[in-house]
């Protein structure tokens, strides 16, 4: 029986760097799922054989099911599955389109817990689940509450989780990063170039939580910043730090 990764999200800037962390892991085989085949294509050009693509767009159901039953046929030792495909929008809530807002949900929500469910039966002992959260789950953020909120349920769906599987020896990550220097970031907002505060790589967003998941916290923050940030939203009310946020995008809404 083969032991694999899989890793959503994975021809993006995080998503690249969990697969490059990876290849340094005793496992037969990476799978790789994204919706671009094109950049799918070069993923597997760059990382060579250990890598498996897999076509999947995880926001359609039909997709869904698609790599739900390859899993099925293939009854694989997952090792580790590392949901990170995610989107999201800074802008006017009430400005969204419904599809926007349907696709935000069903990518960063429901195709979470899908693939949760997909592969815990495949799982043994020390198995891992890393969910990418965000920072952004410490407090509400207007003008990216969209997202903000999904992450919310991201962090909340994966410690409990996390609870839950312990019994089976499986250990459930909430990784909560700050501003990761990738392309999803959006570098300009009005024809404003945008200052992201605590911006760090997203190799050592990788890093750090590879190691926590390793040690079995449910959750890893990466950075000094981010740890205050996380700090901060315990100690203070939230209106309090709606402010905060609302005065450091005030050049931007």
């Amino acid at each position: 029986m083969a032991s694999i990764a899989i890793i959503t999200g994975a021809t993006g800037g995080l998503g690249q760097e969990f697969v490059r962390e990876m290849l340094k892991e005793n496992i037969d085989e990476i799978w790789a799922v994204a919706r671009n085949e094109e950049k799918l294509g070069r993923l597997k050009e760059q990382f060579g054989d250990k890598l498996r693509t897999v076509k999947c767009d995880l926001s359609k159901a039909d997709d869904l099911a698609e790599l739900n039953d390859l899993i099925n046929a293939e009854k694989p030792d997952i090792r580790l599955l590392i949901n990170n495909a995610g989107i999201g929008d800074m802008g006017v809530s009430s400005e969204f389109s419904a599809e926007k807002i349907s696709k935000t949900v069903d990518l960063n929500c429901k195709a979470v817990c899908l693939l949760c469910n997909y592969t815990i039966p495949f799982m043994s002992k020390g198995a891992r689940i890393l969910n990418i959260s965000s920072a952004s789950s410490f407090q509400p953020v207007p003008y990216i509450n969209l997202y903000a909120a999904s992450k919310v349920f991201v962090r909340s769906y994966t410690r409990s989780l996390n609870v839950e599987l312990k019994r089976k020896g499986i250990i459930c990550t909430a990784v909560c990063p700050g501003w990761i220097d990738t392309d999803m970031l959006n570098k300009e907002y009005k024809g404003k170039p945008v200052k992201f505060p605590g911006l760090v790589s997203p190799n050592r967003v990788a890093v750090q939580a590879l190691r926590d998941s390793s040690k079995g916290k449910d959750m890893s923050v990466c950075t000094l910043f981010v740890k205050y940030e996380h700090f901060l939203s315990k100690i203070l009310p939230q209106k309090v730090l709606m402010k905060i946020w609302m005065y450091g995008i005030r050049d931007y809404v």
